[in-house]
């Protein structure tokens, strides 16, 4: 059984192997056979098969387990790194190679979700919402009215939008993300659902909401919304968000006035 090499040089073997250099080159600074760098790089990558013409390289399950762990780390965030990585393990393929590599793993590229950045602040009212409301039950639930404001553009959407075309295909005007000037407008809008059914919604005109808006938003959609299901405002909580025109003075005092009772939402909703 041969013997084996001692911890510092597996370690020196191994920088080497990631640097991309030949097992020749690395056997002879270290004074062994080739045969036995090979052999450690099998066994830290997995076999590699020389890329034949006209054929796709062939990964190795072991190294693909390898990739699959970096990804899931975040050591590796896009195609590029894999395929440099894949470079530096000895496998000669193209970029579109390592791509259909990881297609074969499962992998799919999708687009980033944009979440807002929570702080460590964040994370602990987060933390105190959840534990204060942990012992609600369903009922308890139905009595809440969620509430929220949203804008709606009149004129497509904010976010990307993609098409399917052919290489060669012509711009057609469905290919194209068509604006008018100013952007073409846009509704502010305030709503409410219940465990009912959905609520009233209004526009807020001049596309600004104060605390008196929203103060009259409630004294009248609201209010409608309740009667319309019939439930009492004194036993109903409205949820809202962390938005200062909800949390004013004036705002905490009108609700005190007319008997609503609120509940706010979790922090950087």
């Amino acid at each position: 059984m041969p013997r084996a090499l001692p911890q510092d040089t597996q370690d020196s073997i191994k920088s080497a192997l990631m640097s991309n250099r030949s097992p020749k080159d690395i056997a002879d600074e270290f004074d062994i056979h080739p045969k036995t760098v090979r052999r450690y790089r099998n066994k830290l990558f997995g076999p590699t098969v020389p890329a034949r013409r006209g054929r796709h390289t062939l990964v190795s399950s072991a190294t693909k387990e390898y990739i699959k762990v970096l990804l899931i780390k975040g050591a590796l965030k896009t195609a590029k790194d894999v395929h440099r990585m894949l470079m530096r393990l000895g496998y000669s393929m193209s970029y579109r190679s390592a791509i259909n590599t990881l297609v074969s793993m499962g992998f799919h590229a999708r687009r980033k979700k944009k979440q807002p950045l929570l702080t460590n602040n964040h994370r602990k009212q987060r933390l105190a919402w959840a534990k204060k409301y942990q012992s609600w039950s369903i009922q308890q639930w139905h009595q809440v009215v969620f509430s929220d404001e949203t804008k709606i553009n009149i004129w497509g959407p904010d976010g990307c939008r993609y098409y399917w075309t052919q290489p060669g295909d012509v711009l057609r005007p469905h290919h194209m993300d068509l604006s008018v000037k100013h952007g073409g407008g846009k509704l502010i809008m305030w709503g409410c659902i219940t465990s009912e059914g959905p609520g009233y919604a209004c526009q807020i005109y001049d596309g600004t909401m104060d605390s008196l808006v929203y103060q009259h938003i409630l004294g009248t959609t609201y209010m409608e919304t309740l009667k319309y299901y019939g439930m009492n405002k004194c036993t109903i909580y409205l949820q809202q968000d962390n938005d200062p025109k909800h949390k004013s003075k004036s705002t905490m005092s009108w609700l005190q006035q007319n008997k609503v009772r609120a509940c706010v939402a979790f922090a950087e909703t």
